[in-house]
């Protein structure tokens, strides 16, 4: 295998393969991960489609449409966020309603499958790839609800639960094992940028050839390029600001806890002796001191995070969402 002479994915959904000629890559990704023949007919609008300053921080994404006029949205994300799960949800729910027409009827809802590729630890679990989808089960009688026959003529669907959207998270990081599925393979493509010279895999063939860096042209070679950098650049300001705020936390609560620890060592030494109340509210101050310290060095990094976040031109939106903090908190 030979290693980085492919363009990342996430770069490539933004700039390549939104091409018609280039969908054969991504019909290959989306049939080894769903399971059947996938056919994208168009891509439809989606807010990952606008080119803004904020690319470099915003997470990419693509909605298509395949041959049976189901929605497939693609969602790649390389930092973490705690409420990733709910803005899938959001994402889901916007695409049925943006791509139903007022007044049509409810049977014109569309199929959504939401496709997730993260770059971080989502969530708690073993495995590297879920899916979720919804299950009408029957409390007393454990039967799974199914369509009646006219509705499975009309929907082309055996169980209540297949109309409702379907959720994919692929948790690249934690595929740590040698690939020996077609899907195994596609993980290792995401997390590597490697590609099996004899790969008969749907979709990474055509990859292997697509998305070679050599192919780029000089102008697409350097966004790319831009594109590394700023991914990089972003990672360093967040682990720069984590590393400052938790040192200056315990410099703090160190500082903080031996002066409260001399305080209360002096009042309890009156009752106990003055070398045991040294003792003890040094310890206890430490404690607390620490504890104290460690609150604010949390906020600390937030405001560093913020303060570089906003000079790179990252919207407050965003920015509060990195963060965690509140608008009437920022610095600016």
């Amino acid at each position: 295998m030979a290693r980085e002479n492919y363009v990342r994915f996430d770069w490539a959904t933004k700039r390549l393969l939104r091409q018609k000629s280039n969908f054969v890559i991504l019909e290959g990704f989306l049939s080894t991960l769903l399971g059947e023949r996938i056919k994208i007919d168009r891509m439809l609008e989606s807010e990952g489609n606008q080119q803004h300053a904020e690319d470099k921080f915003n997470r990419v994404d693509m909605l298509a449409e395949n041959s049976k006029g189901e929605l497939v949205i693609i969602e790649v994300q390389n930092n973490r966020e705690l409420d990733y799960f709910h803005r899938m949800l959001y994402g889901v729910s916007k695409a049925i309603t943006e791509y139903i027409t007022k007044g049509e009827p409810y049977s014109q809802v569309k199929k959504v499958y939401s496709i997730n590729i993260v770059y971080f630890d989502l969530g708690q679990g073993e495995d590297y790839v879920y899916h979720g989808n919804t299950s009408f089960e029957g409390i007393h009688k454990h039967d799974t609800l199914k369509l009646s026959l006219r509705q499975r003529e009309q929907f082309i669907r055996e169980n209540a639960g297949d109309l409702f959207p379907e959720y994919y998270v692929l948790r690249v990081n934690e595929f740590d094992k040698l690939a020996k599925t077609p899907l195994d393979e596609w993980i290792a493509f995401l997390k590597t940028g490697e590609i099996a010279d004899n790969t008969k895999t749907s979709g990474l063939s055509e990859a292997r050839e697509l998305l070679r860096l050599d192919n780029l042209s000089p102008k697409e070679r350097a966004s790319y390029e831009a594109h590394l950098s700023a991914l990089q650049y972003q990672r360093s300001v967040i682990q720069s600001g984590w590393i400052e705020g938790k040192a200056e936390g315990w410099a703090e609560g160190k500082a903080e806890g031996k002066a409260e620890g001399k305080a209360e060592g002096k009042v309890e030494g009156l009752a106990e002796g003055l070398a045991e109340g040294k003792v003890e509210g040094k310890a206890e101050g430490l404690i607390e001191g620490k504890a104290e310290g460690l609150a604010e060095g949390e906020k600390k990094k937030a405001l560093t995070i913020a303060k570089q976040a906003k000079e790179m031109g990252m919207s407050i939106e965003n920015i509060l969402l990195l963060t965690g903090l509140k608008k009437e908190e920022l610095p600016f």
